[in-house]
């Protein structure tokens, strides 16, 4: 889905957005590697690096909170496949990925894995926006043992976008998962992008209710695309 909306009270153009609804039947319940890999047509360098992953993150949750517990074995589907579906949503030509909130790297590091296959002249790198000192410290440990084209961002959201606008502003994408409603998701994401931007933004059973309410403070179009 996408949209482009503009800010009642400041008239900022922002750049587009997507949304999760309900989940298609194309995707088994429960997914395992091979079944991910064959939906995403993934090849075995970045199955290899996802696999590293997934073990890192099994081992780092024993000692912090990165995803919910009941979904620590659900991998591929609750997280891998959640986060890898947005890379269809992206522009073709995107080169810079703001992920805000990153928490546990989803979907921003996700996406890093995939794009680590990209010729090194596309320049293409992830950033991870995430105030968690420990969950950073995962993130690192992921991206160093995967060489993913990520960057760690340590600091609030709000703040970051002041301190380093060469780097984070007029991203291609911004993207967010279980972070906010989606009126303060806008509001604190709204320096993240210029006239280009597209936000793809993971929504639950309540994006209905949060679309309404945003619509009180802002004007966009949106396009709803269903989850797999």
């Amino acid at each position: 889905m996408g949209y482009r909306t503009q800010n009642r009270r400041n008239g900022k153009k922002m750049g587009k957005l997507s949304r999760k609804a309900q989940r298609r039947a194309s995707a088994p319940p429960q997914m395992d590697a091979t079944h991910f890999a064959a939906l995403f047509s993934v090849s075995r360098e970045t199955m290899q690096r996802l696999e590293i992953y997934r073990k890192l993150l099994a081992k780092w949750q024993n000692s912090v909170n990165l995803v919910g517990p009941s979904t620590t074995g659900q991998f591929w589907t609750r997280h891998a496949a959640d986060s890898a579906q947005l890379l269809a949503l992206a522009p073709n030509n995107a080169t810079v990925w703001v992920d805000i909130g990153s928490g546990g790297g989803f979907p921003g590091l996700i996406i890093a894995q995939f794009w680590a296959e990209r010729p090194q002249t596309d320049r293409a790198i992830v950033h991870l926006v995430e105030s968690g000192a420990r969950k950073c410290a995962f993130l690192d440990e992921v991206i160093r043992a995967t060489d993913a084209p990520a960057q760690i961002h340590e600091g609030r959201i709000e703040t970051l976008i002041k301190e380093r606008p060469a780097e984070l502003a007029g991203a291609d994408v911004v993207s967010a998962r279980a972070l906010a409603p989606l009126p303060k998701l806008l509001e604190i994401s709204k320096g993240y992008f210029d006239s280009h931007t597209r936000g793809l933004f993971l929504k639950g059973k309540e994006w209905e209710a949060e679309l309404a309410h945003a619509r009180q403070f802002w004007t966009f179009d949106v396009d709803i695309v269903p989850s797999i």
